[in-house]
């Protein structure tokens, strides 16, 4: 029996990536990968408070696409792939920080009960606002006067630009292999010797690539986020030429705005048709699409 080929899916995709590194199960290879972002052992790591994206039932549903870490059972980290500049990245990072930090305690408990929190970013992208940086960053609260002073080490973000990481600033060859690996998983076999963790990541996606379902998933969503990326730089353009013409700021904001959400609404609906012709389930369609099950029923 000849074994059908497939292609290899692209961790950078989200749905993909979250398969990777969220799941049950993939605990070594996302410790591995945090190992070397975070420079620090991880003893121990639970991944269990992320949906599983890949069910046989009926009634699965999709969760949210960033992943929830427990580090050592007394931090949380979150981790995103973001490969559509939106212009609010780092107000993006901000909020997952806040939102993860706040759920820490319950009402009523004591503040120092709260965990230390870590949010990982990896943009495929370069980020305006850091275009002097390197291609791995970390941030945390300093006094600014004599900048040694760390207000709290509660709070710790982490920035990684792809399109940076073969900037000679950045040294950290093993990180470097597992930024490799996302861009290009097929080159970084002579890799997989020094690393364990990246060679069980790169056997993981194999089965992944190989799935039937989480193939038909991958294609919908990497239409979506190119349909999204020439949204949102159609959005703009257009946003800017109705500016022009009014010779007003506020007309550049409003028309861009606009162009983005009535894009996107086109996209949506084309999207959820195409996932109802594969008769995938409504729960999976409205996760993905963000139309509300009423909107997907009317299709």
């Amino acid at each position: 029996m000849v074994q059908k080929e497939y292609k290899t899916l692209s961790p950078k995709i989200d749905v993909v990536f979250q398969a990777l590194f969220g799941e049950v199960g993939s605990e070594s290879i996302t410790k591995g990968f945090l190992e070397k972002i975070l420079k620090t052992e991880i003893k121990s790591i639970d991944l269990d408070k992320n949906p599983v994206l890949r069910r046989e039932f009926k009634d699965e549903k999709l969760g949210v696409l960033d992943i929830i870490a427990e580090l050592n059972n007394k931090e949380m980290c979150n981790i995103e792939m973001q490969v559509v500049d939106k212009k609010n990245i780092i107000e993006r990072i901000l909020y997952y920080w806040s939102r993860l930090y706040s759920k820490g305690i319950n009402k009523g408990e004591e503040y120092y009960k709260l965990k230390k929190t870590i949010v990982i970013c990896i943009a495929d992208f370069e980020i305006t606002d850091l275009k002097d940086q390197k291609c791995h960053t970390k941030w945390q609260i300093i006094e600014e006067g004599d900048r040694k002073k760390i207000l709290t080490n509660k709070l710790e973000l982490h920035i990684i630009q792809l399109p940076k990481k073969g900037n000679k600033r950045e040294r950290d060859e093993g990180l470097l292999n597992w930024l490799n690996f996302l861009e290009k998983p097929e080159e970084v076999i002579d890799k997989m010797k020094e690393d364990k963790a990246l060679k069980e990541a790169r056997e993981k996606l194999k089965k992944i690539s190989a799935d039937e379902k989480m193939q038909r998933i991958a294609e919908l969503r990497l239409k979506a986020i190119m349909d999204e990326k020439a949204i949102y730089a159609k959005g703009i353009d257009d946003g800017i030429e109705r500016g022009i013409e009014q010779g007003i700021e506020q007309g550049m904001e409003q028309g861009r705005r606009q162009g983005i959400e009535e894009g996107q609404n086109l996209e949506k609906i084309e999207m959820a048709k195409k996932m109802l012709e594969e008769k995938m389930d409504i729960q999976v369609i409205v996760k993905i699409t963000g139309l509300t099950k009423e909107e997907i029923e009317k299709l």
